[in-house]
């Protein structure tokens, strides 16, 4: 069960916030042209949803391999030449996500100290930014996760693969 959960944690997290951010607005439109009234929490809500919604999303393509690579210029190169590189430049976006998440962390430590709170949900706002090094963390446990795979079934000639093309 807890396998199943962390193998769907990062689309779940995308629906129930994206969801959230939805139910929001439809709620306030509901409320502004059906009610000529309107609820203040709902913009905080959707705006929060939406900003867990798109750090999340970000992890959710780092899981699929589906974020952005620019890789025309490594075409003439030999696949064994492809494969150091692909994992030189893993490692070192690994590191900027450490890099982001201690950042981050630290001003979060700031955050709980001196906390602010949003003004109509009653919220410290700390929760709402302890996405960014949740996000970032979460993105570097994915990418270990994807070379365990590699290494495991012995497919690490796959990195050598461009745009889905053969190597």
């Amino acid at each position: 069960m807890v396998k199943k959960f962390f193998t769907h944690f990062e689309e779940n997290v995308c629906i129930l916030f994206l969801g959230t951010m939805v139910m929001a607005l439809t709620l306030q439109v509901f409320m502004r042209f059906v009610l000529s009234s309107s609820l203040a929490w709902t913009e905080e809500l959707s705006r929060y949803s939406f900003i867990w919604s798109v750090y999340m999303g970000g992890v959710l393509a780092v899981k699929h391999g589906q974020h952005v690579r620019i890789t025309a210029q490594f075409l003439l190169l030999p696949p064994k030449v492809r494969v150091l590189i692909r994992v030189f430049t893993d490692l070192l976006w690994m590191a900027a996500n450490f890099f982001i998440a201690y950042q981050s962390g630290l001003v979060l430590q700031d955050a709980f100290a001196f906390p602010e709170v949003s003004p109509t949900l009653g919220i410290v706002k700390g929760y709402v930014e302890a996405m960014l090094p949740a996000s970032f963390l979460l993105m570097n446990v994915r990418l270990v996760m994807q070379y365990w795979d590699l290494l495991k079934n012995n497919d690490l000639m796959s990195l050598a693969q461009i745009g889905g093309g053969e190597a």
